[in-house]
């Protein structure tokens, strides 16, 4: 499987569970919450609203255009510190956000 699959095969693996955990918004946020400057989002959006509004979308555009994936990335641990306790199924979450940081992390 290439790595590009793999990523979309993780990708729908986080919006499965965010849907099965009830987390899942069937409303965006309003138009300024996009226009936010900040890491995250996180003057303007939750992290579960930025992780399904913005980070979800742009990683498929990437896959979708055939443009290069990120060399490194890793949300996990943000995610593992803003969650604590907050979410049915975090564990389940966690767990598929760390799956997804694997496929990019340094194979030296």
């Amino acid at each position: 499987m290439s790595r590009e699959q793999q990523v979309q095969e993780r990708l729908l693996a986080i919006e499965v569970q965010l849907k099965q955990a009830g987390l899942w918004q069937a409303v965006a946020p309003n138009s300024e919450a996009f226009a936010s400057t900040e890491p995250f989002c996180v003057d303007t959006m939750t992290p579960l609203q930025w992780l399904q509004w913005i980070f979800l979308p742009r990683m498929q555009a990437l896959l979708d255009a055939g443009a290069p994936l990120p060399a490194t990335l890793a949300i996990a641990p943000y995610y593992e510190v803003w969650l604590e306790g907050e979410i049915p199924q975090r564990a389940l979450l966690l767990r598929c956000l760390n799956s997804f940081d694997q496929l990019f992390e340094s194979e030296n």
